[in-house]
C-alpha cells in the first residue's frame, strides 16, 4: 500500500508561516555577514547581536526552509553508533570533547527556549539506538561501554516503548526534541534592527577577504563586513577543498497521524544498512509519527519516489497507522572523519569562516557550530576549537574518502557518455532525462502538459553531469550535491550559478 499522493512538503515548513523579510539594502556594512539562515547561521547571528555586533544574515531562499527545515529535529548527543569509533580513531580525550560539546548544545537550546519563552514544542526525551538483530547487539553493548566511559548519560536496555521486540538498545537520558522551524523563526525575528539585517531571496555568489573588510557579492549587490560566516551546508567557496572532505547524502521522511496511546515515547534510530529513524511530534490534537531512512548518496538514484514506499510499509506494519500525511527528503554532508569542519576557510584567511559535515545530526552540531564560530569572532576561548578545526589534516587515505572521491572521478569521466544514445522522444510526460541534442548533453524534463524544460546537463559547480531526481523534480549533481530545479535554478549549493537555460523543440536546441 502506498500513499504517494500525500503532501510532499516538510511538516516543519507546512505548519509554520511563510516569511517575508526586508528587501536588500545596497551598500550595507556590518560587523559580521552570515550566509545562510539555517540553524548554524541563526544561532551565530543571535549570539553575535546579543554581544553587541551588527549582523546581516543573507538567505538565498526563505528562513529555515533548507536543510534545517527538513530535519528529524532530534536534539541529541546519541548519534547512532559513533563513540566506539571516535575512541578508536581519535582517542578518549577527543571523543569526550565530542560528547561534551553535543551535550552543551542540547543545554544551550533548552536554556534559550526557557529564557526567551520560545513556543516550539520543546520536550525532554530519552534517545535510543536499537538493534532488532542479535548480530548487532555486540555493537550496541560496545557503544554503551564507550559512552559510559566518557561520562555520557548512557545505559543498556532490553525493552523500549516501540511496538515490536528488540535485542537491545543504548539509551541516552534527558535528551530533547522540538519543532525546529518554530525555534528558528524566533531566532530570525530577533535579528533585524539597530543596524542589523536579515535578507531573504538573496543568493550570495562570492566572498572576498580584503585588507580592511570582506566583500560579500550577491545577485542584488554587495555587502561589506569585517567577518563572514559561510553556513551553506557545503561552503559555496571552493578554497579549503571541503567538497573533497565530505560527501552529500539524501535521506527520506514520512509523517503519519497516530493516537498518543499507540505512539512510542522517545526518539529512536536503528542499526544496520536499512535502519529507521523514529520520533513523534504534536499534530492537530494527536501526534505525527515521523519515520526516516532509505538514504543514498545524492545524484545516484533517479527513481527517488520509490524510496518512500518502504517507509510507508514500515509505518503501516509496525505502528498500524491508517494513512500517510507527509513525505519529504533532505540532504546533508557526511564528514570523512565523523567530525564537522568548523572554523577558518583556509589557514590564509583571517575573517572568513565556514561550517560543513554535520553528518545528519545537525541540531546539536549546527548549534555548537554557531556557538563556536561566534566565540571565535568575539575572540573568546572555546574548548572545542581544536577538535573541530576546519583546517585540520583530513583522512584522504581512509576507506570512505577513497571510495567517495573515486566515485566523483568515475562520475566526472563516465557521465560524459550519459544520454548519448537517448533522444527527446524517449522522455515521457513527468519524466526527466539527460539526452543527446545535436551532440550536446541536455537535461530535459517534460512536464504533464508535454512542455519541454531544457537546461545544460553540466553542473555549474565543477562540471559533473547532473542526474534526475523524480521525487523532487530536480537535477542533482552526483559529485558534490548541487541541486537545480527543472528550469536550472540553483536549489542547493555548492553551486551559485544556474544551469544554462535552453530553448528547445523536438528537433533542435538553441541557447538562451
Amino acid at each position: 500500500m502506498s500513499s504517494l499522493s500525500t503532501k510532499h512538503i516538510s511538516y516543519w515548513i507546512d505548519s509554520t508561516p511563510q516569511t517575508e523579510y526586508s528587501e536588500f539594502v545596497e551598500n550595507t556594512s556590518v560587523d559580521v555577514a552570515i550566509v545562510g539562515a539555517g540553524i548554524v547561521g541563526l544561532t551565530a547571528a543571535h549570539r553575535l547581536k546579543k554581544a553587541g555586533k551588527t549582523v546581516a544574515v543573507i538567505e538565498s531562499k526563505k528562513v529555515a526552509a533548507g536543510v534545517s527545515g527538513h530535519t528529524t529535529a532530534k536534539i541529541t548527543s546519541l548519534h547512532q553508533l559513533i563513540y566506539q569509533d571516535l575512541m578508536a580513531e581519535l582517542g578518549q580525550e577527543k571523543a569526550k570533547l565530542y560528547g561534551e560539546s553535543n551535550q552543551a548544545a542540547i543545554e544551550y537550546i533548552a536554556n534559550l527556549v526557557e529564557t526567551e519563552q520560545i513556543d516550539c514544542d520543546f520536550s525532554r526525551q530519552n534517545s535510543y539506538t536499537f538493534a532488532e538483530s542479535v548480530k548487532q547487539l555486540e555493537k550496541i553493548e560496545a557503544e554503551v561501554e564507550s559512552a559510559q566511559s566518557l561520562g555520557l548519560p548512557a545505559s543498556f536496555v532490553k525493552t523500549t516503548s516501540l511496538p515490536f521486540p528488540i535485542s537491545g538498545a543504548i539509551q541516552f537520558e534527558n535528551q530533547a526534541q522540538f519543532h525546529v522551524r518554530k525555534y528558528l523563526l524566533h531566532l530570525a525575528q530577533s535579528i533585524p534592527g539597530n543596524g542589523s539585517y536579515l535578507f531573504e531571496d538573496t543568493r550570495v555568489e562570492d566572498v572576498k577577504e580584503e585588507k580592511t573588510a570582506c566583500q560579500v557579492k550577491t545577485r542584488r549587490g554587495a555587502i561589506a563586513a569585517r567577518d563572514v560566516i559561510v553556513a551553506t551546508n557545503l561552503p559555496i567557496l571552493d578554497q579549503g577543498l571541503f567538497f573533497a572532505k565530505a560527501y552529500p547524502k539524501r535521506s527520506y521522511l514520512i509523517g503519519a497521524s497516530i493516537d498518543p496511546e499507540n505512539a512510542p515515547e522517545g526518539m529512536f534510530i536503528g542499526t544496520g544498512d536499512h535502519y529507521r529513524s523514529i520520533r513523534t511530534t504534536p499534530y492537530n490534537g494527536r501526534l505525527l509519527l515521523l519515520i526516516g531512512g532509505e538514504g543514498h548518496k545524492t545524484g545516484e538514484v533517479s527513481e527517488t519516489d520509490k524510496r518512500f514506499i518502504p517507509l510507508e510499509e514500515y509505518a503501516f506494519a509496525r505502528f498500524g497507522v491508517n494513512s500517510i500525511d507527509y513525505r519529504w527528503s533532505s540532504q546533508d554532508m557526511v564528514s570523512f572523519d565523523k567530525l564537522p569542519y568548523i572554523g577558518k576557510l583556509t589557514p590564509l584567511h583571517s575573517h572568513i569562516y565556514v561550517v560543513t559535515g554535520m553528518s545528519l545530526w545537525g541540531m546539536t552540531k549546527g548549534t555548537l557550530s554557531g556557538m563556536l564560530l561566534s566565540d571565535m569572532i568575539l575572540e573568546q576561548d572555546n574548548p572545542w576549537l581544536n577538535l573541530y578545526d576546519s583546517t585540520r589534516a583530513t583522512p584522504f587515505v581512509s576507506k570512505t574518502s577513497i571510495k567517495q572521491n573515486a566515485d566523483v572521478a568515475v562520475h566526472w569521466i563516465g557521465d560524459r557518455l550519459k544520454g548519448r544514445q537517448d533522444s527527446l522522444a524517449q522522455v515521457d510526460p513527468g519524466e526527466g532525462k539527460v539526452v543527446d541534442v545535436e551532440g550536446d548533453q541536455v537535461a530535459v524534463y517534460r512536464d504533464d502538459n508535454n512542455t519541454l524544460h531544457a537546461v545544460s546537463a553540466v553542473c555549474s559547480h565543477l562540471g559533473c553531469v547532473v542526474n534526475w531526481n523524480e521525487a523532487e523534480k530536480s537535477w542533482d549533481c552526483p559529485c558534490h550535491g548541487a541541486r537545480f530545479d527543472c528550469d536550472g535554478q540553483v536549489l542547493h549549493g555548492p553551486a551559485t550559478k544556474d544551469l544554462s537555460n535552453l530553448q528547445i523543440s523536438e528537433d533542435q536546441v538553441v541557447s538562451v
